[in-house]
């Protein structure tokens, strides 16, 4: 796959020409619904195998090489160039497919309500194929250990068409919000903890679940060593039913940090006691908050260079937005919340907007603003090929389990195809 940003004056028939495509393949793959109407700025995925490199000042083959994993002999070879041969700037070299590595994709669906709506199913079945696991948020614990259970609609159909397995996740959502009274009752009595892990299991055999993800957040610090002693627990329990173990995490960057959402997630007693876990790296740009990325690479890479000095990075799934904001200026704390949009949604603004879409190399994100009708400025954060690339490169880099995706029904399809390209994802038996 290429990733190619559109620049003033670029139509799909040049980029085609450009990297040996066709029109139609690169419209169907980006899912383009006014393909005579690029935006500059717009990250498109170029559907083919391999990718082209165009040269720049001062690069070598040798650097070339180091950058994509390949020998300068073999790009000599591969692009039948003479021995001596000068690089001028712009020539286009040819570079093959990467290996692949295997690793665990996960994605949330959050369905409400008494029954799953055509949006959400439609959603896993486009994304089934690229799963390990459909993680079903949630099943919610009462007080009394009982659990309130989503609607399922075809969702356990859908996944098995694809040989996706099921994750069941086990929330201390108490209506609609996180409750640390509920999280205290849940890992401090015995009786509601055997009541959970009854139903959970049953549910898990009722169902078909092959992973048990407890989502407990906001926490009193002080239930800290409560929360590992349950997971022990749960581990046992779970393991003998033949059930994985999974939790998410806070996204911290030491042992120590503060406040209410990351004191209670211990991450070396996590990465002892479950199978994986996945660190919730995201929302720094969030509905309430200042504009900026939501996911913004310097941040992530901090969480997880500091979760991998405590949890075996094998064990190690990195959050990832399917989704960005748009934020209303001048900001103002307790205002009104963010607008959230999917990357397809972000690009038709941009376009209706006639705004050019910029990237943020340190945040590794694309933004743009505009000025609406009743002469408000915005502020739009969004993701696209090139902000996931340099996650897909930190997975790469730091040897990790893989990824989890929050949530699906938003649409980015630029997402899906790298994400294929690049990895293959285990599938269980």
């Amino acid at each position: 796959m290429q990733i190619h940003v559109v620049r003033q004056g670029d139509t799909v028939f040049r980029i085609a020409n450009l990297y040996n495509t066709s029109s139609q393949q690169i419209i169907n793959a980006n899912e383009l619904d006014a393909p005579n109407n690029l935006v500059v700025g717009q990250a498109l995925v170029i559907p083919i195998i391999g990718q082209f490199y165009f040269v720049k000042q001062g690069d070598t083959l040798y650097s070339i090489g180091q950058q994509f994993g390949i020998s300068p002999q073999e790009l000599i070879q591969i692009n039948n160039l003479p021995a001596n041969f000068v690089l001028p700037v712009g020539f286009r070299l040819y570079i093959p497919p990467q290996p692949k590595r295997e690793i665990t994709s996960v994605a949330y669906i959050e369905p409400s309500g008494d029954s799953v709506s055509p949006t959400l199913e439609n959603a896993a079945e486009k994304t089934s194929p690229y799963l390990t696991y459909l993680a079903i948020f949630s099943y919610n614990v009462n007080r009394d250990g009982t659990l309130s259970p989503p609607p399922l609609g075809n969702l356990k159909q859908i996944a098995e068409g694809d040989n996706t397995s099921l994750m069941l996740v086990v929330s201390n959502l108490e209506e609609g919000s996180f409750s640390a009274e509920l999280g205290h009752i849940i890992l401090t009595v015995q009786a509601v903890q055997n009541t959970l892990l009854d139903n959970i299991t049953n549910v898990a055999k009722e169902v078909g679940f092959k992973d048990v993800h407890f989502d407990f957040e906001f926490l009193k610090a002080e239930d800290r060593e409560a929360y590992n002693r349950f997971l022990r627990k749960a581990k046992e329990r779970l393991s003998q039913e033949g059930l994985m173990l999974s939790t998410a995490l806070a996204p911290k960057t030491s042992a120590t940090q503060t406040g209410q959402w990351y004191q209670a997630h211990d991450y070396a007693a996590h990465g002892e006691i479950v199978d994986m876990v996945v660190l919730m790296t995201y929302e720094w740009g969030y509905s309430y908050g200042p504009p900026m990325a939501v996911s913004p690479i310097n941040e992530v890479r901090k969480v997880v260079e500091y979760a991998i000095t405590e949890i075996p990075p094998e064990k190690i799934l990195l959050g990832q937005n399917l989704y960005g904001y748009d934020w209303t200026l001048p900001f103002v704390q307790g205002g009104p919340a963010a607008r959230a949009l999917s990357p397809q949604q972000a690009i038709t603004l941009a376009r209706k907007e006639q705004a050019e879409i910029q990237y943020d190399t340190t945040a590794q994100a694309p933004f743009f603003t505009y000025w609406d009708e009743a002469g408000k400025q915005h502020e739009v954060w969004f993701e696209d090929a090139r902000s996931i690339q340099a996650k897909f490169n930190l997975i790469k880099e730091l040897g990790l389990r893989g990824i989890a995706y929050w949530k699906l029904g938003l649409a980015f399809p630029q997402n899906w195809l790298l994400l294929n390209d690049q990895f293959t994802i285990t599938k269980l038996e």
